[in-house]
């Protein structure tokens, strides 16, 4: 009976010891398996980057893969090289550029890509992202379209402007990042998309030319519409939960309230201070957008009388949205 038993322990322990070896074994395989997955796409990237990388044939008949960073950018470059380009938007719809993470389609998009244009203002995506985005395709032509442009420093209601200033990675620091809101500033990005896009594609040169003094055409009227617009309506204060328009109201001689600020929700008595300080300026809509909580808009909205708008600062549709937001503005 002893015996038995003792047979039943030993056979029950090399049980257990085999399928000890078979789930390592199958641990191993998953592993190698991964690795050779990872192995295939690297050299398959190789390849891509070999090929060209997106880089139009002489004839120009092969369409530039261009990468942005956000949605407003994708309308520059529709709109400079329309058919010439596969548009690659890294901060999809509805999500946030301050804390978006590329995915791995996007990454390999990116192996692909001719050019990069980047903001270049120092958005979070583009610090924390831009040189592991490069380095999946050194070949890549990296244009910053914030080149040329004045930056706000401080906090993002703050109007002083500085000269550029640049962190260890490359990317400005230490200001507020949303340039594109400014149709002015708009006008430069276009124009550094555009030398980008003909460096690259030189045989469509002259077209891109013509289609980029188009826009610029209409952002300058958008630009003498607003302005037009704030002036007749005399509007000098804008209540806002993310500080996100500065370079809107320095262009326009606003006066931007922040609601958050440096990614914060006011205290309670932030709030009442808010509060007060848009009875004083017979304030009467506070601006939020899609993209954050409208809890603290609403409070305060509720306490004036008066209502919430949503105002997005990433809408695809870059001469309507800012046609729309400063409708909003005005009526507020």
């Amino acid at each position: 009976m002893v015996s038995w038993m003792q047979g039943q322990k030993i056979t029950g322990f090399q049980g257990n010891r085999n399928r000890v070896r078979t789930c390592k074994h199958s641990r191993i395989i998953m592993v190698l398996c991964a690795v050779a997955g990872a192995m295939i796409l690297l050299m398959a990237a190789g390849c891509v980057q070999q090929q060209g990388a997106g880089v139009p044939a002489d004839n120009g008949t092969t369409p530039l893969t261009v990468a942005v960073t956000i949605l407003p950018q994708k309308q520059f470059v529709e709109r400079i090289a329309g058919e010439h380009a596969r548009i690659i938007v890294l901060v999809p719809p509805g999500a946030d550029p301050h804390t978006h993470e590329p995915t791995p389609k996007q990454l390999m998009d990116i192996s692909q890509a001719s050019v990069y244009v980047k903001v270049g203002s120092g958005i979070e995506f583009e610090r924390a992202w831009m040189d592991k985005l490069s380095g999946v395709n050194p070949r890549m032509t990296v244009v910053d379209s914030s080149t040329g442009i004045l930056l706000i420093t401080g906090h993002h209601d703050d109007a002083d402007a500085a000269p550029d200033a640049h962190d260890e990675s490359g990317e400005q620091s230490g200001a507020d990042p949303h340039i594109w809101l400014s149709p002015k500033n708009a006008k430069i990005m276009v124009e550094n998309t555009y030398q980008g896009l003909a460096r690259a594609d030189p045989v469509h040169k002259a077209e891109y030319r013509a289609n980029t003094d188009a826009y610029i055409r209409d952002l300058d009227k958008l630009d003498a519409d607003i302005s037009h617009e704030i002036s007749r309506k005399q509007i000098h204060t804008i209540m806002v939960y993310h500080p996100a328009w500065s370079y809107f109201a320095r262009d326009y001689g606003l006066l931007q309230i922040p609601i958050e600020t440096d990614g914060k929700d006011p205290t309670p008595m932030g709030i009442e201070n808010l509060i007060r300080q848009a009875k004083e300026d017979n304030i009467t809509v506070v601006f939020a957008s899609p993209e954050y909580s409208t809890k603290s808009a609403d409070v305060i909205a509720k306490e004036i009388g008066g209502s919430v708008a949503l105002v997005s600062p990433l809408e695809e549709d870059y001469l309507g949205n800012i046609r729309h937001v400063s409708f909003a503005f005005t009526r507020g």
